[in-house]
């Protein structure tokens, strides 16, 4: 079978057993601080394990697009070294919410193993937990595994946990035996399974969410059990396909040929072909996650890309391709997995231009990296030491993406070794940050607990049709002086998809609270609230939102769509919606683009959305299904879970999007648009920030304001009030220049009388003096003077602008060439006297500081310096 057909069958065997597919998240959590990318199929789900969402299905499966590159799943090392550890890799998996629990899910996974997938019996061992009685029995009775293929691990191997705290429960792991000699079995302590041989390849994991760790560690029994399983679909095609590499699976094997093509260098299935498995590896990886909205960046998950980039770009120069490639081999990369995930295919152009650039600035940084790893071998060998220190081993790594093997075979033509312990030692530290910084943690109401006050459901958002309502406090909690509240029915918008929560008051004949902020965790749509008036009580009140509040709010959310659209048609189709805030004062809008926009083009764009809003298009805001909805090309967008129902919106044929948020009736509510401002924020991303309606025309008054201001005050027209304003700055340019010029003459003139106090050392003569010049420019200029009018010597000039100090030396070229006296070597040691710093050429150069008050005693130190270099 083919890997599409594996996957596919995967899936479909569980649909047959009222599974629901769900799509794949992206590998982008951008819901979840605690990740820095999706690394594994339940991610999605969490919310459902810690009960803060409720299952839309009681069953599911899918086929989870994950990558792994930090904390404890970081085997970015061994990458390429074997045959099996990837960055990024599909996990397929299946899911039980409260529905079928252990045997069901030992029965199916059996089953599609032995009778779907005929892997045989006797090749396979199932693990489970050293106390878990249950799962054992169940594979001795429910199953016709070997009794001797099921092994007891303890908790390292076979019991799974979420976090410190949390979900968790044992697992049951199914393993395959790949072959070999007949004597081992699963059971041996060195080679069987759970131990560092390949022998024994783990396919599947089955766990069982069965606990809760509590803070103190004691283990509570949930209410309601779940199932997560896991199975690596490179693994699994691997051994279905009869192969002893992922690498040799119709996975890879395109991608390879390509790398081969590029290269001119034949793939090799051994240790030489080290350099082409990495390659492969790591253009899958960004591919997808550039796809769903990471780029490269010196933080965070952006750092992660950076780095794996330079490492792909690293390995490819030993295969000889010194220029630009890895963009090249995303079309095949998208002709490999695009059936599956065909989001890919929109976004191919896009995904090879943000790689391209990177790789362009990579060689650059290449070469600076080679450049420092000289420095450190010359270091290394003045200190007579010969091992390159563990620390400058990581900064290699860390700093321009050299692998340690790199660093050690560069070392070892210079007769050097490498520290590999120090080097593992600090990528220890590295991990051990990264697996802090990406636990799963439970949000905001930690430590407090809510108060159940009307049993039941609540949190059934009304705001699409209701501004104020009829309703009852659900639960309340109290947090940080704020009375945290959950109504049965609301009206208030929680913050979502850029666009911030709702603000207001509910209220009822005894009390008052103001409603300050309205969010969504999980399923509930949760009020911070402070006590205005009264005293809290639990009647039934009316709910209203600050409808003047909203209603701004909701034009400049419309108003992004709008702009969205414009960007679209005046940049082209790559442009990409990056993220989004929509407030009552103003808008933001982030958008994949490479290249600076033109003030023609803002232009453009502003003029055609506000031909939009004076259209008055009506609003269609309608539900269907996902597939429904992009196959009438509604767009979607980078960090948005969308569920099986999704809700669009459309103006007219001019706007089509996907959007839970609330919008104007018509395109003419918005009143008017202005962008503000343009700017980049990270590499291939700029911001658009607008304004309107309100704001719109209150910024229009207030610069008309200024411009009648400025007309009164010229004297002018507003037709000619550019020109004018450019005179005066022309007229002030020119007086500037004529004060400098003048003052530069005076400072000239008086050098020859200057030049006569020259002191004569050793045959050399030394002159030191303190001058008035307007700039540092100008300093520059009257050292180039005084050393033609010396024609021999050297000389210190320094001055004060602007409160600071400045020096400039000169040096004429035959003491330079007798004496071996530097204007650079002299300015580094009377700048640090000035509590700065100085340098430049031997002839000339220039120091700056912090302390004036110290200048006259620095020009006074110049006679003694010198003289003490002409002994």
């Amino acid at each position: 079978m083919t890997s599409q057909e594996i996957r596919k069958q995967f899936i479909q065997y569980f649909k047959d057993r009222n599974h629901k597919f769900v799509r794949s998240a992206g590998v982008v959590p951008f819901d979840d601080p605690t990740l820095l990318f999706t690394n594994a199929g339940m991610n999605q789900f969490k919310g459902i394990f810690l009960g803060t969402e409720t299952a839309k299905h009681p069953r599911a499966v899918n086929s989870q697009k994950c990558i792994r590159v930090s904390g404890k799943h970081n085997d970015l090392e061994e990458v390429g070294r074997d045959t099996y550890h990837h960055t990024f890799f599909e996990m397929l998996g299946n899911w039980s919410f409260g529905d079928y629990y252990k045997e069901d899910a030992i029965k199916m996974a059996w089953d599609l193993f032995t009778n779907v997938w005929q892997i045989p019996k006797d090749k396979l061992y199932a693990t489970v937990y050293k106390d878990d009685d249950e799962a054992f029995e169940l594979w001795e009775n429910v199953t016709d595994i070997p009794k001797a293929n099921i092994l007891r691990f303890g908790d390292k191997d076979n019991f799974w946990e979420m976090g410190e705290t949390g979900p968790c429960g044992p697992c049951s792991e199914i393993h395959v035996d790949v072959g070999g000699d007949p004597a081992i079995d699963g059971s041996h302590p060195e080679l069987g399974v759970n131990t560092d041989s390949p022998r024994f390849m783990e396919l599947w994991n089955l766990v069982f969410i069965q606990y809760f760790r509590e803070a103190d560690g004691t283990l509570t029994e949930l209410p309601n059990k779940h199932v997560d399983t896991g199975a690596g679909l490179e693994r699994i095609v691997a051994f279905l396909q009869g192969k002893n590499s992922n690498y040799d699976t119709d996975l890879f094997t395109p991608i390879l040929d390509e790398i081969s093509a590029l290269s001119g260098e034949q793939y090799d299935s051994g240790p030489a072909g080290m350099a082409h498995r990495v390659i492969a590896d790591h253009v899958r990886m960004l591919t997808f996650s550039i796809s769903d909205g990471a780029l490269p960046s010196n933080d965070g998950r952006g750092y992660v890309l950076r780095r794996i980039l330079r490492r792909a770009a690293r390995y490819g120069r030993n295969l000889g391709m010194n220029e630009a490639f890895i963009y090249k081999l995303v079309p095949t990369v998208v002709a490999v997995m695009g059936s599956a995930y065909p989001e890919l295919h929109e976004r191919v152009a896009y995904i090879q231009k943000v790689i391209k650039s990177e790789e362009d600035s990579f060689s650059q940084t290449l070469d600076r990296g080679l450049l420092i790893f000289a420095s450190i071998v010359k270091e290394t060998l003045a200190n007579d030491i010969k091992t390159i220190s563990g620390e400058n081993v990581f900064k290699l790594y860390d700093t321009f993406g050299f692998p340690v093997d790199l660093t050690s075979l560069m070392a070892e033509e210079e007769g050097l070794e490498v520290d590999v312990a120090g080097f593992e030692a600090l990528m220890a530290a590295q991990r051990s940050k990264a697996r802090e910084a990406t636990q799963f943690k439970q949000t905001a109401t930690k430590g407090a607990e809510w108060r159940v006050l009307v049993a039941g459901s609540h949190s059934e958002f009304q705001g699409y049709t209701h501004q104020r309502l009829d309703t009852a406090i659900a639960q309340v909690m109290e947090v940080d002086n704020n009375m945290l509240v959950l109504l049965t029915q609301t009206p208030f918008y929680p913050e979502s998809g850029g666009q911030v929560g709702d603000t207001g008051k509910l209220f009822n004949a005894k009390m008052e609270l103001a409603v300050l902020d309205t969010r969504k965790e999980g399923d509930s749509i949760i009020h911070t609230t402070q006590l205005v008036s009264g005293a809290f009580n639990t009647d039934p009140i009316i709910a209203e939102i600050n409808t003047s509040r909203r209603s701004d709010i909701i034009r400049n959310h419309s108003a992004t769509h709008l702009l969205n659209a414009a960007l679209r048609t005046v940049l082209g189709d790559h442009v990409k919606q990056a993220g989004s805030l929509v407030n009552e004062s103003h808008l933001r809008f982030d958008f994949n683009h490479f290249d600076k926009m033109t003030r023609n083009e803002l232009t453009l764009v502003e003029k055609m959305v506000n031909a939009e809003i004076r259209k008055n298009i009506t609003s269609t805001i309608r539900s269907m299904s996902f597939d429904e909805a992009k196959a009438e090309g509604a767009l979607a967008f980078f960090g948005e879970k969308y569920g099986d129902e999704v809700r669009t919106v459309k103006f007219g044929e001019y706007s089509h999007e996907l959007c839970g948020g609330i919008h104007v009736a018509a395109t003419g509510d918005i009143g008017y648009f202005r962008i503000e401002s343009e700017s980049a924020i990270a590499a291939g991303v700029r911001r658009i920030e607008a304004i309107t309606g309100i704001s719109a025309e209150s910024k229009a008054r207030q610069e008309r304001a200024v411009i009648d201001e400025l007309r009164h005050l010229l004297t002018t027209d507003v037709d000619d009030l550019a020109a004018r304003v450019q005179n005066l700055i022309d007229d002030r340019k020119n007086l500037e220049k004529q004060v400098k010029n003048l003052t530069f003459d005076q400072a000239a003139s008086g050098l020859t009388k200057i030049v006569e106090k020259a002191q004569l050392i050793n045959g050399v003569k030394v002159l030191s003096e303190i001058v008035y010049v307007p700039d540092t420019e100008a300093l520059k200029d009257l050292g180039a003077e005084l050393i033609s009018l010396m024609q021999s010597g050297v000389g210190v000039l320094g001055t004060v602008i602007e409160a600071a100090p400045y020096l400039v030396c000169v040096v004429s070229e035959d003491v330079i060439a007798k004496h071996k006296i530097k204007a650079g070597n002299i300015v580094r040691e009377l700048g640090k006297q000035l509590g700065g710093g100085g340098g430049g050429k031997p002839q000339m150069a220039t120091a700056g500081g912090k302390d004036a008050g110290a200048l006259n005693k620095v020009i006074s130190s110049v006679y003694d310096m010198i003289g003490a270099l002409l002994g």
